[in-house]
């Protein structure tokens, strides 16, 4: 394929990348489709390299890309004879995280199985956590309802890998360099006058508006406890007084 011009981004969804991507991969019907899915997603045996090398196998798609890349991994020897899996590198080892969770289709339907996956140099127990993780996709046998309490069975012959660097920015197109600090802009502040003091109000309009009770969100008298968000912009305790407020309870005088 042809260079991509920048900003372009090969970026499935977990739905496609366990029901259109591995499913045909492990059917391996069309022979057609094969060959265009292995300039995108290759077959690479990720245990064999570092992950910082791993980049360069990667597909078409994902060359010069530099937050995530997808491989098809063989299963291997080990797990094939009922064993589990080796996850170990010449430098380290890929040490799952947290509970594996269901990759769901758009109508519910159970359809893979997402494991969690962080590297560490060295040896177990005493590696060092660095930033490179991975999402590896199992695909289920048949379909499983989201309602059923039946363990599903794992298609074992191939699974997908998203190998990635996690990032300290929230998306790579909104990097800012660290001393810079985006800043709210000022708060208008309202003119004062003289004329127009809620100590000169009518006292029980004044002490009803600025009731704890009175709520424009219509509350009826909730306040949110500190730390607490309610929704709406935070204002300072003092009353606030547009013109068109002034205006009309001047004439209440």
């Amino acid at each position: 394929m042809e260079d991509f011009p920048p900003g372009f981004r090969f970026y499935p969804t977990e739905e496609e990348l366990v029901s259109f991507y591995l499913h045909n991969k492990l059917e391996g019907a069309r022979e057609d489709l094969n060959r265009v899915m292995e300039r995108i997603i290759p077959v690479v045996d990720i245990y064999d390299s570092k992950p910082w090398e791993l980049p360069q196998f990667s597909g078409d798609l994902c060359h010069g890309d530099p937050e995530q890349w997808f491989f098809f991994i063989p299963r291997q020897e080990s797990e094939a004879r009922g064993g589990r899996p080796r996850r170990l590198t010449q430098t380290g080892y890929w040490k799952a995280t947290g509970s594996p969770n269901y990759v769901y289709s758009s109508n519910n339907r159970i359809i893979g199985l997402k494991r969690t996956m962080v590297f560490y140099n060295g040896r177990a127990p005493n590696g060092t956590k660095t930033e490179w993780k991975m999402n590896e996709y199992k695909a289920i046998e048949g379909e499983v309802s989201s309602s059923t309490s039946a363990t599903p069975t794992l298609r074992q012959e191939f699974s997908l890998c998203r190998v990635y660097k996690k990032s300290k920015c929230l998306r790579a197109f909104d990097r800012r360099p660290p001393a810079v600090i985006v800043s709210e802009p000022a708060a208008q502040q309202v003119p004062q006058s003289d004329e127009a003091t809620p100590s000169r109000l009518n006292p029980s309009l004044t002490e009803r508006i600025s009731s704890p009770d009175s709520s424009s969100s219509g509350d009826q008298g909730q306040l949110s406890q500190p730390g607490e968000s309610t929704g709406n912009m935070a204002v300072d305790n003092e009353t606030f007084w547009d013109f068109e407020q002034l205006n009309w309870f001047q004439g209440l005088d």
